[in-house]
This record gives C-alpha cells, structure tokens and sequence, in this order.
C-alpha cells in the first residue's frame, strides 16, 4: 500500500515543481519584459493608488554624532499609519549628498541603524551584524533616511490585547485579509520616504539608494523593483530563489506576496530595476537563504542584465558567515558604483 501524503508541505513541493512563473524573462526587450511584469507585482503586492497625504513633518529631536547629525522624525504616511524615521547627515561631504533609505528587518527596530538603545536614544550600544547602516552611510559621505518598518521597533503591535510573539505575523495576517499585504505598505512607506526628501535640496537624486538585511533586504528588492526614484540597491540575506529559501523552511509571514511565484521568481523581481547597479550581498553559512539557491537566482538575473546592456552593473557579495550584512565586502562594490554617477 502506498504511504499517504499527508503533509501540506509535499502538496507545496508537488505544485512548485509543476509552476511555471509564466512572467519570467525569457529573453527578448528587457524594457518591454519589465513594462509587463511591473504592474502584476504592484498589484500583487497591494501598492495603493490616489492621492497622498501631506508629510506633515515633525522633529522629535535633533543632536550632533562624530559623523555627523542625526535627526528622528514622524512623517504622516496615510491615513491611520505615521513613519518614524531617523534623517543622518554626514559631516565630511557637502550637499547635495547621495542618500540611502535605510531598512532593518526582524531587529528591534531602526535603533539599530544608529548605534542606540530603542527605548531611550541617548543610549549607545554595541550593534551586531554590520547593521549599523546609517552611521555606515555618514561615514562614507553618504546621507540616510532610516525608516522603521511597520510592526517592527517602536511600530510594533501594542494596542491588540493578544498579540503573536513574532512582531509581524498579526500585522501580515489583518493585512492579507484586507487585501493590503504588510510588504506593499512597507513599500509605501519607502514611496512616502522619498517623498520627503524632494522636499529638501541638499538631495543627489542621481544616487538614491535603497539597503537592508533580512526582513529590510526584503523591501529592498520590492522597492528597488517598483520605485523609480531609486537609482542603487544593496538588498541582503533576502535575494536567492524563492524554492530554495521562503518556499522550502519556515520564514516569517511578512516574506511572502499572494500569487507571485505563478507569475515570476525572485530575479525577475529583481531584474525589474536593470539596468541600474545592484549588489546583492549573501552569507555562506545563512541557513535561511542558502548559497546554492542565490547562485542560481544570481544566475538568472546576470541573464537580465546582459540583456540589458549592463552586465557590470550586477554584483554578488558573498560574505563569509550567516544571515548578517557585510559592510567591509559590500560597500567598496557599492561605492565603485556610485562614483561612476558624474
């Protein structure tokens, strides 16, 4: 008698290996690919159309850094929903600078960009992982908006009288019911972020890059896909295939876009902003998003862009631990590319 198959997990395998992503790039314009494909991944993803609120920008406080100056704001998203954002200056370059919109994914929060305890700033504190981002862009002459991502730090749940130990999964489930999955906000938040800084001068809007680990390299490819305002991306421990990563073990509930794999992969994703520079960075040992599937999907999206026309401006970054950024490996690739920009 033949063993049952029971588990849902052998059903998923069994559709995965019959699923052909019928959106994929299969040679041909790269612009017309992209024309077509676009809109189905800001569908999917519940991108909001009409008009914007005003920012209503509102400083909470202001001090100098040893790089710089560090400013927290409250920007107004939509509707029911504020941005909290750290704006970081740097001290060694004159504007306009080049500017980064910094993401961090399943931390305790943007807090972490800038060195400092969540819960009282004026704290500093030891960060692990390279995950300081924002000092990293200050050091390097580069400006940063470092956004906290709905859910996570000081936009965690804490109104709901129960709440899931993991930060996002109560905000993906209520945002997947209403037909607004928790990425797509994200990424109106990073929209409405660089909404803000056109309303600065001191902006180099011919270098504005997006970068994050994790839950925040997740957002940096959906953004960097979906956003044309942004020029370079640096997403981390995110871009690999979707089979081999957040389709083959548990991950959180806020990776994942209803419907995408019918209709493209993770490249194809990230292949919606060639010809403009990218350097994905990974871990060799990164349990969550392996190597081996990386190299394939990396694979996939050299493919894009050499039809393109831009083969050199698609990098990998292997580092060689787990699941963490890699500021010594990453940021010399990164800075090549933004020196190109005259």
């Amino acid at each position: 008698m033949t063993e049952p198959t029971l588990s849902p997990s052998l059903f998923h395998r069994h559709l995965m290996e019959i699923v052909q992503p019928a959106m994929s790039y299969d040679g041909g314009d790269v612009a017309e690919w992209q024309a077509r494909l676009r809109p189905k991944v800001r569908e999917l993803v519940g991108f909001p159309h009409g008009d914007r609120i005003a920012l209503n920008p509102r400083s909470l406080w202001k001090r100098d850094h040893e790089y710089g100056t560090i400013e927290k704001l409250v920007l107004n998203s939509e509707p029911g929903s504020d941005i909290l954002a750290y704006l970081c200056l740097p001290a060694n370059a004159a504007p306009p600078y080049p500017f980064f919109i910094c993401v961090q994914g399943h931390t305790t929060g943007m807090h972490h960009s800038i060195a400092v305890e969540r819960d009282d700033n004026s704290i500093p504190m030891q960060i692990e992982g390279d995950r300081d981002f924002g000092l990293q862009c200050m050091a390097r002459g580069i400006g940063a908006l470092c956004i906290e991502q709905r859910s996570f730090g000081e936009r965690r749940e804490r109104h709901q009288e129960w709440v899931s130990t993991h930060p996002c999964h109560d905000a993906t489930m209520q945002a997947l019911m209403l037909g607004r999955p928790l990425i797509g906000q994200r990424i109106f938040d990073v929209d409405r972020g660089l909404d803000f800084l056109e309303t600065r001068d001191d902006v180099d809007w011919s270098r504005i890059g997006i970068m994050g680990n994790s839950g925040g390299g997740t957002i940096s490819v959906f953004s960097a896909a979906l956003l044309p305002r942004i020029t370079h991306a640096m997403p981390s421990c995110y871009f690999c295939t979707f089979r081999d990563s957040i389709m083959s073990i548990y991950h959180c509930a806020d990776n994942y876009v209803p419907g995408l794999l019918p209709f493209a992969e993770n490249a194809d994703v990230m292949g919606l902003f060639a010809p403009r520079p990218v350097v994905v960075v990974c871990g060799k040992e990164d349990p969550q998003f392996p190597v081996d599937g990386v190299m394939r999907a990396f694979s996939d999206l050299q493919k894009i862009y050499r039809a393109a026309g831009a083969p050199d401006r698609c990098h990998l970054v292997v580092g060689e631990g787990g699941h963490r950024f890699y500021a010594d490996d990453a940021w010399p690739v990164m800075l090549g590319e933004l020196q190109k920009v005259t």
